[in-house]
């Protein structure tokens, strides 16, 4: 069984676009999405829609919480809120936090930031302005007790990253849709940065209990167009971010 992951898409349509025609031709049995699909000075609206038709298995992140519950406390929340229809804003308001998911006899974890909380990361910590990978420990207590969890899979930092803790492994599919992103709230202000713009998702091949590969995928897509419309709302910030995949 193939199982494709994307996470953080925040309103790129067209990075979402491309990923799922690769995810296609790599003929992925199944794609789940680990949440914020649509915060974004981008297509909030037409990604929602696309989403939504897909009907993947789908968990709720911080940015969807705050756009379906009218918390907007960023540009890109206020934006999505205000042009998503009421239909729309309901299948936000109705996504889990969490799902478990048996896949070819691997029981698979998915939230999207972490078991407790949809806007704490999981396997990195704030140091000097930067995300940087936590220790084993800091990991293992953020995400508790794995139960029949083999894989469990977190988005939120946009930062691919795949580790083993326990007999578990643990997986961040990096972001679709927004490489890098810079959080002004202190104390920690901090940047995550992939430092390339292409479009990332991942693919895991499992069969008969076990987990056979991992691959983090990069996709080119037209960044460029998705840069035009971030300036198009004065978005100069994302632009930057969309065009070379760094914050500063």
């Amino acid at each position: 069984m193939r199982l494709a992951i994307i996470a953080d898409i925040h309103g790129n349509l067209p990075a979402l676009e491309a990923v799922l025609s690769d995810i296609a031709a790599r003929n992925a049995d199944l794609t789940v999405n680990l949440g914020d699909c649509v915060s974004g000075p981008l297509w909030p609206a037409e990604t929602a829609a696309r989403l939504m038709a897909l009907d993947l298995p789908t968990v709720r992140g911080n940015h969807d919480r705050w756009v379906s519950e009218g918390q907007v406390p960023y540009f890109s929340d206020r934006l999505a809120r205000d042009q998503l229809d009421d239909a729309q804003l309901r299948w936000l308001a109705g996504l889990p936090m969490g799902l478990n998911l048996d896949c070819s006899g691997v029981i698979v974890r998915l939230f999207h930031a972490s078991p407790a909380d949809d806007n704490t990361y999981l396997m990195e910590d704030k140091q000097g302005g930067r995300l940087v990978q936590s220790d084993p420990a800091a990991i293992g207590a953020r995400l508790g007790p794995a139960g029949e969890a083999r894989l469990v899979l977190c988005g939120h930092s946009h930062l691919p990253r795949l580790l083993t803790l326990g007999g578990v492994t643990l997986l961040n599919p990096g972001s679709v849709g927004q490489p890098s992103y810079a959080d002004p709230t202190p104390p920690d202000a901090h940047v995550s940065e992939v430092g390339s713009p292409h479009a990332r998702y991942a693919v895991v091949t499992l069969e008969a209990g076990a987990l056979l590969a991992v691959d983090l995928v990069a996709v080119a897509y037209d960044w460029e167009a998705a840069a035009r419309r971030a300036e198009s709302y004065g978005r100069a910030d994302w632009a930057k971010g969309l065009r070379t995949g760094f914050a500063k």
